[in-house]
Formats: structure tokens, C-alpha cells, sequence
């Protein structure tokens, strides 16, 4: 953690340097200010600095890229839940989606999904026999298909590198192609299929002092979220991620990251990752093992694993959601 920095540099200069460091370290807080973002009756054009919509600028924008974009250092962009996921995929790096310490840069989810998947063409179905189809991904590897909204029942394929029986709406990746099974009598285009489409929900890369917060992040090619490198004092809070074709978490590089509360499973590959020569702390999490896929996963790093956290502060209060338009 870095966390100590601005004291140790203070150290090596005059004492009316280092009060002036601590002093500016400990207050630019207050300039950071709030995003509101709303897929629901949010608009891109406007300045996102109100929860509601006020005269022709004022109010919430639509995309949470479009909040990123308008975003400075400390900022907190506040997520509106909606009936409709945000379907993105974001990437916080450098100054302007970095904080301070006390004054970090957020992302409060309060319990809004993002969503990586897309529908399946009805066309890019192809019959193989009786109700099995298949279609030709452009992305081979870490693949999931959803249905109705949820993993699909994913079934192995054997050493023989065959064509399993597959039972009704189940599915496997053979060679490249996804095969599904509708149920008797109908069609895939029938069903509400969709696949891991976007690559990552969250990549943060070279960031500092980063909260995420009470955010379902799913159905991302790779991964939920990925601390990519470079990226120190980063929290990631309350999250449930779900349904991702690699991994729920992954953190690499050197990055040093705190993990607390939250609830990964369903992923492809394991449900938090490691690499490089990051440091990890899982605090209070539910890491699902299913016999199937790892909770951890480890290709290098540090983890240092503590299943509560002992006499934590008193949390802030969680950021309401905006009203909602009559």
C-alpha cells in the first residue's frame, strides 16, 4: 500500500513543506464532486452533476463511459438501479480515475448490474441433429452462454474431444463452435440465449486510491473486474460477480488490492485470480468453490486471506439513489 507516501516524502523537506503536503493529501476531497448516471432516463449530453434532470444541461448522463470521461480526480460516479443492466465495459486509468488518500475515486454500483453479454443471433444458428444447433464463436476461449438471464447448464466435454449427449437447454464448446440443445419441438432463436461478449466489466490500470462498491458485474468474456497493473490502494466492496468467463476477480502486475465482502462464483475458471507480483487481501468474502472451479487461483502474487474483519470503523452511509422521474 501506498498509503504512507505523502508522509515519508514530507520527511525528506522542511517542516512547512511537509504540513502544506499532509494539509493538500488530506483536503482535495473536497473538490471532488458527483456523477449520476441513469441508463434509464439519463442523457449523454448533459453535465451529470444532478441526480435530475434541470433545465437543458443539468442532470444525469446515460453510459457510465460518458461519466469517466467527465470525471476528475476524488470524483464519486453513483449508479441509478435500474430494471435494464448497464451494458459496458470500463476502463479506469491514470490521474483522472485515481484519488487520494481520503479522498478516493468511487464507483457506487448501489446494486445496479453491468452486463457483458450479447443475444445470439437467430441466424447464426446452424442444426446439427434432432434439437441440437451450433454456432461459430468469434472468440473461442472462456465462453459462457446465458439463458433467461443465468448461466446456461454447461456440460463437459470428454478426452475424445466428442459431441457429449447433451440434455435440453444444456451446452458445451467443442472445436471452437457452441453447441445447445433447445427443448423438444423449438428452436434456439426460441429461447433467450445470449454469450460473453464484452471483454472485461472493469479494468483498472495504473490507478490509485479506487473504490468500487454494491455492483453485480457478469457475463464479461474474461473477467468481472481486472487489476491489471500499476493499480495501488484499490478496494473493491460489497460486489457480486457472477457468470464470467474467466474469473470473477483478477488481480496481476504489482498491484496491491483489498477485496471485502463480496460474493464470487459461476465463473469459468476460477473465482479470484492471481498473478505477477501482486498483493491480495480477501477479507470476509464467499468465494464459491463448486467442486469445478477453483475459489483461488493463483499464478504468482501474495494473498493474505482473513474470513472477517475484526472491530472494522463504522461504515459511511450507503449514496441514495436518485429519485425516481414520475
Amino acid at each position: 500500500m501506498n498509503h504512507m507516501l505523502p508522509l515519508r516524502v514530507a520527511a525528506l523537506v522542511p517542516c512547512w513543506f511537509g504540513i502544506i503536503t499532509v494539509w493538500t493529501a488530506t483536503t482535495c476531497g473536497l473538490y471532488g464532486g458527483d456523477l449520476y448516471v441513469n441508463n434509464a432516463t439519463g442523457d449523454d449530453l448533459r453535465n451529470g452533476r444532478s441526480p435530475e434532470s434541470k433545465g437543458a444541461a443539468a442532470g444525469p448522463v446515460r453510459t457510465i463511459a460518458q461519466a469517466l470521461r467527465l470525471a476528475k480526480s476524488g470524483d464519486r460516479i453513483v449508479l441509478t438501479k435500474t430494471a435494464e443492466p448497464y451494458r459496458e465495459s470500463l476502463t479506469l486509468q491514470a490521474s483522472n480515475h485515481s484519488g487520494l488518500l481520503g479522498s478516493p475515486f468511487e464507483i457506487v454500483g448501489n446494486g445496479a448490474t453491468l452486463d457483458g453479454t450479447r443475444p445470439v443471433p437467430a441466424g447464426a444458428w446452424q442444426h446439427v441433429r434432432g434439437d441440437v444447433y451450433r454456432f461459430r464463436l468469434r472468440k473461442k476461449a472462456f465462453q459462457l452462454l446465458y439463458l433467461n438471464g443465468q448461466p446456461a447448464s454447461r456440460r463437459e466435454v470428454p478426452e475424445t474431444r466428442e459431441l457429449p449427449d447433451l440434455k435440453a437447454l444444456e451446452y458445451c464448446l467443442l472445436k471452437g463452435d457452441l453447441y445447445f440443445r433447445a427443448a423438444p419441438g423449438k428452436a434456439p432463436g426460441e429461447h433467450n440465449l445470449r454469450h460473453t461478449a464484452l471483454p472485461v466489466g472493469i479494468t483498472l490500470y495504473e490507478a490509485r486510491e479506487v473504490i468500487v462498491r454494491d455492483l453485480v458485474i457478469q457475463g464479461f468474456q474474461l473477467d468481472g473486474i481486472n487489476a491489471h497493473d500499476g493499480v495501488f490502494g484499490a478496494q473493491l466492496t460489497g460486489l457480486i460477480c457472477r457468470g464470467n468467463g474467466r474469473s470473477g476477480i483478477s488481480v496481476g502486475g504489482a498491484s496491491r488490492v483489498l477485496i471485502e465482502n463480496c460474493l464470487v462464483g459461476n465463473n469459468g475458471i476460477a473465482q479470484v485470480r492471481t498473478e505477477g507480483s501482486s498483493i491480495t487481501h480477501l477479507v470476509g468474502n464467499d468465494l464459491i468453490d463448486d467442486g469445478r472451479v477453483p475459489a483461488l487461483l493463483r499464478r504468482g502474487g501474495k494473498v493474505h486471506i482473513q474470513a472477517s474483519e475484526p472491530a472494522a470503523p463504522e461504515k459511511p452511509e450507503p449514496v441514495p439513489s436518485p429519485a425516481k422521474s414520475p
